[in-house]
């Protein structure tokens, strides 16, 4: 059965070279040319993957991520104008799956479709990272079949750093994204990175997901 991709782009000159590629490449296409259009495509039939454009007429690219993530767990890929780092860090943060920018060649678009979807399929079903299950839509987490108990901010964080696997965050990319810009306390992060690892971790000291980049940050290992 072929993959369905929404190409979401308020260009319809983008939506249709898109199209024509990603139809090359045997997925069948779904279009809309805004966010109200694309949620509409979401709430009535499953999707494998979705291309989203940022900068729309009404709401924005990152706004309708978050809305498409209430409901289901379907990978993002946002397109974006923009080179700027705060806005990768941004669509990352609020559950992108990869940020390209659009001088990006629709052969490397595709490629990359298929990067996320194989992770994807990688990750499910249960989103287990070798006895760590993490569910983003029910914001529930357990070890080895156990519940862990987790704060709202300790969850965010730890989806953070777990949907992107490898990827260094610093100490002020993290704050800003869980606690917001104007947020200036720099001991926290390590307050909230020491108590996750002591709900998840079987040696705190010896960390095997969260481990730390000394003099940068904090990544997500997939576990030993």
């Amino acid at each position: 059965m072929k993959e369905t991709i929404l190409v979401v782009d308020d260009d319809a000159e983008i939506i249709e070279l898109m199209k024509d590629f990603l139809e090359i490449e045997n997925y069948n296409v779904l279009t809309a040319f805004n966010g109200e259009q694309a949620l509409s495509i979401v709430n009535k039939q499953e999707v494998d993957c979705i291309l989203l454009d940022v900068m729309m007429p009404g709401e924005s690219g990152f706004t309708i991520c978050k809305k498409v993530r209430e409901v289901k767990d379907v990978p993002i890929l946002f397109l974006s104008a923009k080179e700027d780092p705060t806005d990768k860090i941004r669509g990352l943060s609020v559950g992108g799956d990869d940020y390209i920018v659009k001088t990006a060649t629709p052969g490397e678009i595709v490629a990359r479709i298929k990067a996320v979807r194989r992770r994807s399929g990688q990750q499910k079903p249960g989103h287990s990272f070798n006895g760590l299950t993490i569910d983003y839509l029910s914001r529930e987490v357990h070890k080895h079949g156990r519940k862990v108990s987790l704060t709202s901010k300790e969850f965010d964080l730890l989806s953070l750093l777990s949907r992107h696997p490898h990827q260094v965050f610093t100490h002020d990319q993290i704050i800003q994204l869980i606690w917001g810009e104007h947020y200036s306390d720099p001991h926290t992060v390590r307050v909230f990175i020491a108590r996750i690892r002591e709900k998840i971790e079987e040696t705190p000291s010896q960390p095997r997901w969260i481990l730390t980049v000394w003099g940068v940050g904090y990544k997500f290992a997939e576990g030993a």
